[in-house]
């Protein structure tokens, strides 16, 4: 298991995040859910699991990144790639307080 800690800068909320989610393309909504699913994934495992094309899929996790809904991090056996973890969402709905 890979730890994402120490999260710098993150002042938004689940229900702020999932509004953001809603405005996105369905790609960018298919990419965060497969990664709610099995994170974290390097993008190769990403579009595999959601089986989108390499630009897509790039697209998709680049958007994400820009809204704050995903975590990126080095992926330690190899430099060159990144992991993939979604931050929570939350219906405004299904506050719990």
């Amino acid at each position: 298991m890979v730890a994402f800690a120490g999260r710098s800068g993150s002042e938004t909320t689940p229900q702020q995040r999932f509004k953001r989610l809603l405005e996105l393309p369905p790609s960018a909504k298919l990419v965060y859910r497969v990664l709610e699913d099995d994170a974290p994934l390097t993008q190769r495992q990403v579009r595999e699991d959601a089986l989108l094309p390499a630009r897509t899929t790039r697209d998709a996790l680049t958007k994400l990144k820009e809204q704050d809904l995903v975590e990126e991090r080095l992926y330690v056996p190899d430099a060159r790639k990144r992991l993939y973890a979604p931050l929570p969402v939350a219906r405004p709905d299904d506050a719990t307080g």
